[in-house]
């Protein structure tokens, strides 16, 4: 007892060391910091092949049930954001820009001021600037911002003020041009027939002041129909990427709420600037005054209304009718203005003053029907759909987390040139074990009737250890010897299998003491238990980073180190593993985020493959079903047949997180040989430890690495490797040892493991347990629980103020301090009720 709390006592002093190292806000990875711009902006579409995207209602809809519902991604999406922006703008924008980003959507940002225009500053422009150049850097985002929209009109706060508007205008697009080229400022007026229209919404009274001397353009010294509806408005050449202009259909002759089907020709007259007017003066379209001198692209809003309670005069102004008619000629309007290049549909239902609070529906593929006859128009027209931008949706994310190296183009000597080493290191103890086992057999393990192995547990205890110290992400001793190693493979690989040799080695006892049946359940109530805790640590984790002071993101985001699927080139992403996880604290929440949770689609990346771990407890005893009967070679050949068909033409079956990483039909492999080995583990010993067992194992040990050293020195000094065709070492790299899909050569490298792990385990096992025993045995044993609590641990780094992750020293001193508090919680029992070991 003294020694345990002496020991308590220094760990808790090397924290609070820790912690002391240095002030300042938790330090982020150096992969955290942005990178240069990895593309070029997107450019507006070919002529007369526009965007096409909606804007949703973002609290009941996300892109991917939009475009489920359509059956096609739309090339934009549209949302308003507060301005200037605080924390809660802000984070609606980071969640708008990386939903578009999951389509490859151009995202349009129309700012709403909430303060009067007078009172924005450059500062908080250069904000937004800066916001927007860091949301391309994480998302690859494209943005068009309409910056105070439909300032002409009388219903919104920032209405009729051209002086104020222009200048701040002017104030955001000087900020986004300098710092940022992935972001396009669009001028957008309201359509001006009604100008200067009458008071809607009680923002702003047209009875009250305005600048008369800036309004009144006919100088009649009133403002008046007359006046020009635009130019006061316009902020400059300078200033103005795009422009764009508000064209809704509500109505006949402005009679805003009556459903009525849109007359032949009704959009071109608006598009004209012939729609709508008191009077038949002739004026000059918008389009003609502002888009085609220039060839500046334009952004058309557009929508079409439906009051569900009034009913068209002769039952014919059916709501298919009305915005069928409506997009029909939103589409054709491309081709006779080829340089409106996006359109951005209002999918909205929403109270409108002007139909005395009702609520009318402005969505074009808010039903099934709609949706069908929407696409089907699409499909004809000129329309460009998407995606236009890279796609970065959650799969992307999680995929980016598979951490095998990718190398450089070409250049394959160093990672090839490590699992050689490795390989060779491993047969090398191989052969150290056979002379062990002949010239010292006292060494060897004494308990090969228990059937607890504790062989099993000490090599476990290392693998967890592995699995922990990469996470950390500090650079140091035991970061070196896990990343390293073990070549080929990680300590993933190792998990699953020891998992199921494991599971396998316990099944059968446990049917003979419970039965079949109770053997099921009781394993079943495992895997439940392995769910519940799973959702427990996805929740606390996001709960965590909501404590003041505490950043959690080094676990909920992942930076795309390019050594995902996507290679180099997605390398400086930034992908957020909880994209819509606040949105389960709506009321009611969303079905769309409570199913993401359910099914583990958002979590830790540290954690991602506790989902494998719980399917693969679920489907345990179908396995066992087949192993008890002693048709183990029928489950092997399903697995197989598996396997081979995810190789072939990758499935997910799942959305899980796991699924990214960790392939189930992939995956599942290394699982049911574990089941067999773990079950049959006495005669598969007494064959391979046999003499002929001993002569294979040997020779496919060292065939295996003489083989992989013959081709590293033919590359090394250039003379052909015979019989090995020429380029295999190079080809070796890229097709046999990918981590993801388990490829030929990671399987080989696993059972290469097992055998001499086994040979070294059992025939060194008194030393080897005499030195390290006393603390891999006991982290075996609690595998899965060290696996839980090490999420909290990492999490924990990521918080020490002023961390150099790249000292070593320090590195060490971090992964000492964890592995010996692990260790202490686990021989403490700590929480072993509630985690599953």
């Amino acid at each position: 007892m003294r020694a345990q709390r002496a020991l308590t006592s220094v760990l808790t002093g090397l924290l609070v060391l820790l912690v002391l190292l240095g002030p300042g806000a938790p330090a982020r990875a150096a992969e955290d910091t942005p990178q240069e711009t990895r593309s070029d902006p997107v450019p507006p579409p070919p002529t007369g092949a526009p965007w096409f995207g909606p804007g949703l209602d973002w609290s009941s809809e996300l892109p991917a049930d939009y475009s489920g519902r359509l059956g096609e991604t739309p090339s934009l999406y549209a949302q308003r954001i507060d301005y200037p922006l605080t924390d809660q703008s802000s984070t609606y924008l980071q969640q708008f820009a990386e939903q578009a980003a999951t389509e490859g959507a151009v995202a349009v940002v129309s700012l709403e001021p909430q303060v009067p225009l007078t009172d924005l500053t450059d500062a908080q422009a250069q904000d937004l600037a800066d916001e927007l150049a860091t949301l391309h850097h994480d998302y690859d985002s494209e943005f068009l911002v309409r910056f105070a929209p439909e300032m002409n009109g009388s219903w919104v706060t920032w209405g009729q003020q051209p002086t104020a508007y222009v200048a701040a205008f002017r104030a955001v697009a000087t900020a986004v041009h300098a710092t940022t080229e992935h972001a396009a400022m669009v001028w957008s007026p309201a359509y001006g027939a009604g100008y200067p229209f009458g008071k809607s919404y009680g923002a702003v009274d047209p009875s009250g002041d305005r600048e008369v001397a800036q309004l009144d353009t006919d100088g009649n010294g009133a403002v008046d129909a007359d006046d020009d509806p635009y130019g006061p408005y316009f902020p400059g050449e300078r200033a103005v990427d795009w422009v764009g202009l508000s064209l809704y259909h509500f109505g006949l002759d402005q009679e805003f709420g009556r459903n009525t089907v849109p007359v032949a020709g009704e959009l071109e007259q608006r598009l004209d600037e012939r729609w709508g007017y008191a009077d038949d003066t002739a004026r000059v379209p918008f389009y003609d005054r502002f888009a085609e001198p220039r060839g500046t692209p334009f952004l058309m809003e557009t929508g079409a209304l439906f009051n569900p309670s009034e009913k068209g005069a002769d039952g014919s102004a059916t709501e298919k009718a009305i915005k069928q008619g409506w997009w029909r000629q939103v589409f054709a309007a491309s081709r006779t203005h080829p340089l409106v290049a996006a359109i951005s549909w209002l999918e909205l239902a929403r109270s409108e003053a002007e139909v005395g609070g009702a609520t009318v529906q402005w969505g074009a593929a808010r039903t099934d029907g709609l949706a069908a006859a929407l696409r089907t128009d699409l499909d004809r027209s000129d329309v460009t759909m998407g995606p236009v931008t890279r796609v970065l949706d959650l799969q992307a994310g999680n995929e980016a987390t598979a951490q095998g190296r990718l190398p450089d183009a070409g250049d394959t000597s160093a990672e090839m040139g490590w699992i050689v080493f490795c390989v060779a290191l491993l047969a090398v103890a191989f052969a150290f074990a056979g002379l062990a086992g002949r010239y010292l057999p006292s060494w060897r393990y004494p308990l090969e009737n228990d059937p607890r192995d504790q062989r099993l547990d000490l090599f476990r205890g290392w693998i967890i250890l592995v699995v922990v110290f990469t996470h950390t992400e500090v650079a140091g001793l035991y970061t070196y010897i896990s990343l390293n190693a073990i070549g080929a493979i990680t300590g993933a690989e190792m998990f699953v299998l020891l998992s199921g040799i494991v599971l396998g080695m316990i099944y059968l006892p446990t049917v003979a003491k419970l039965g079949e049946w109770g053997t099921a359940i009781t394993m079943w109530r495992r895997a439940r238990k392995q769910y519940l805790v799973a959702l427990a640590v996805v929740v606390l984790v996001w709960l965590l980073g909501k404590v003041p002071g505490v950043s959690t993101s080094v676990v909920t985001t992942f930076t795309d180190r390019g050594t995902g699927e996507n290679g180099q080139s997605a390398q400086g992403l930034v992908y957020d593993l909880y994209p819509n996880f606040p949105r389960l604290f709506d009321y009611p929440p969303p079905w769309y985020a409570v199913k993401q949770l359910l099914l583990l689609e958002q979590g830790p990346w540290v954690f991602n493959i506790m989902g494998l771990f719980v399917v693969l407890s679920l489907v345990l005893p179908l396995c066992m079903v087949l192993v008890k009967r002693r048709l183990w070679w029928l489950l092997l050949a399903i697995s197989w047949a598996l396997f081979v068909w995810n190789y072939v033409s990758p499935q997910h079956p799942l959305p899980s997180q796991f699924e990214g990483v960790f392939p189930l039909l992939s995956w599942q492999v290394l699982f049911t040989h574990g089941l067999v080995l773990g079950t049959y583990r006495r005669r598969i010993t007494r064959a391979l430890t046999s003499r002929w067992g001993r002569v294979g194992c040997t020779v496919f040990v060292m065939a295996y690495a003489l083989s992989l050293i013959w081709l590293w020195l033919g590359h090394r000094y250039g003379y052909a490797s015979t019989p090995f065709p020429e380029g295999s070492y190079d080809w070796l790299y890229a097709n046999a040892y990918n981590r993801v899909f388990l490829q030929p050569g990671r399987l080989v490298d696993c059972v290469l493991m097992i055998i001499v792990a086994y040979a070294v385990l059992t025939r060194c096992w008194k030393p080897v347990n005499a030195v390290v025993g006393w603390l891999y045995t006991p982290l075996g044993a609690a595998s899965l629980y060290v696996f839980v609590v090490h999420v909290f641990f990492v999490v924990a780094v990521a918080n020490i103020p002023g961390l150099d992750r790249m000292n070593p020293w320090t590195g060490t001193l971090i992964h000492t301090v964890i592995m010996m508090l692990i260790w202490l919680m686990v021989k403490k029992r700590f929480l072993f009720s509630v985690i599953p070991r």
